[in-house]
């Protein structure tokens, strides 16, 4: 069986985590607030949308900005994080979380286009 980390994953907001409960997201926020443990974060979505995202271990390092949490959506809506990438805003051009929003929604709106399941083959 496939990893998390191997398989297709859909691109998702805060609206949309509902409909992935028990599956594999991709999902891109700002970080809004780290709890004192380390253990939890918040984000919020182009929208302005609020998600938590929980952690296996706690954090080892500071985390700000723009994040990509590659994880599990649990049945109550929170995404337990397999793993997450610090996007940074290099050269003073900040991410526009809200073209990404769009961009969800576009990807979302075809999704003959933009596929996130693979079938087997064989």
């Amino acid at each position: 069986m496939a990893s998390l980390l191997d398989a297709s994953k859909p691109r998702i907001n805060c609206s949309m985590l509902s409909q992935h409960i028990g599956r594999g997201v991709c999902f891109v926020g700002r970080v809004e607030k780290v709890h004192p443990t380390g253990k939890t974060f918040s984000v919020s979505d182009g929208e302005g949308k609020s998600a938590t995202v929980e952690l296996n271990e706690p954090l080892e390092e500071e985390l700000s900005g723009i994040v990509e949490v590659i994880g599990m959506v649990s049945s109550k809506g929170v995404i337990t994080s397999t793993t997450y990438n610090i996007l940074r805003e290099d050269k003073g051009i900040p991410f526009d979380l809200e073209l990404y929003n769009e961009a969800l929604k576009v990807i979302h709106d075809f999704p003959q286009y933009y596929p996130f399941e693979v079938a087997a083959s064989g």
